[in-house]
């Protein structure tokens, strides 16, 4: 099964570019389920139900979430009507969502799960444990599993990375939008890489008007941020697993523009 996982998708802008370009992408090159994050597709915090409309109507199975989460009201809304959304997992009991979702593709199962990073982050819950505590419900239901880890400290998400190596088929990272050049197959045939990076405007710092960004750091004064409209690129991973083993074989770096 060859899997696409895309980068968080940054407002407006970024969501239109996946909707322009990523059923082509998945057609080029024979992709079989694709995973989109859309913690930031509303206006670069948050998502609405007018973008994750348009991220599943352009082709996502699946969407994950992080630490904007619930920066909008309708994601709430979202969750009960049944939308193949997933935040993370660690939030506190009786949080609205749910931390991992299962989805037949063909004859075979795929779950994603969601977590958020404690480093830099907002007090949360074990990501570790909240992982292990899913893996127990799943792991005889779903041949191939997906994690990914919203964080921000690369140490968090390679210690991730090797805790569930040989026990899901690939951790990714998000969050920082910064596509990072580790893709490996860890020993445990477990595919990793610390961040897929974004779908936003390249020139920019993050996403955000560059000079907005840079007044913040000169001045150290609070800055209304606003995204930056220049020209979007596409960052992802596309990922081969054996669909029988679950385990992966490949991991391949992408960026579109």
């Amino acid at each position: 099964m060859r899997i696409l996982i895309v980068g968080d998708v940054i407002g407006k802008n970024g969501t239109q570019f996946v909707s322009k370009h990523l059923k082509s992408l998945k057609k080029l090159n024979g992709i079989d389920f694709c995973i989109v994050n859309g913690e930031n597709s509303a206006n670069g915090n948050g998502i609405t139900k007018e973008s994750a409309d348009a991220l599943i109507d352009a082709g996502a199975d699946v969407i994950t979430l992080g630490n904007h989460a619930f920066n909008k009201p309708d994601v709430t809304l979202l969750f009960e009507s049944g939308y193949p959304i997933v935040r993370p997992l660690n939030y506190p009991t009786g949080t609205a969502g749910e931390g991992y979702i299962l989805l037949d593709v063909g004859n075979h199962t795929v779950g994603v799960i969601n977590a958020l990073g404690r480093i830099n982050m907002e007090c949360i819950d074990c990501p570790f444990r909240g992982i292990d505590r899913v893996l127990s419900k799943i792991k005889n239901k779903a041949n191939i599993i997906i994690v990914d880890f919203h964080a921000e400290a690369t140490s968090e998400k390679i210690a991730m990375g090797y805790y569930l190596d040989g026990r899901v088929s690939a951790v990714v990272g998000t969050h920082t939008h910064v596509q990072t050049a580790d893709e490996r197959i860890l020993s445990g045939s477990t595919a990793y890489i610390t961040d897929v990076g974004m779908t936003g405007p390249i020139d920019s710092v993050i996403g955000v008007k560059k000079e907005i960004i840079i007044k913040k750091f000169v001045t150290r004064l609070h800055q209304k941020f606003e995204l930056s409209e220049n020209p979007i690129s596409l960052w992802g991973v596309i990922i081969g697993v054996d669909e029988n083993t679950g385990k992966a074989f490949s991991i391949e770096r992408i960026n579109i523009s």
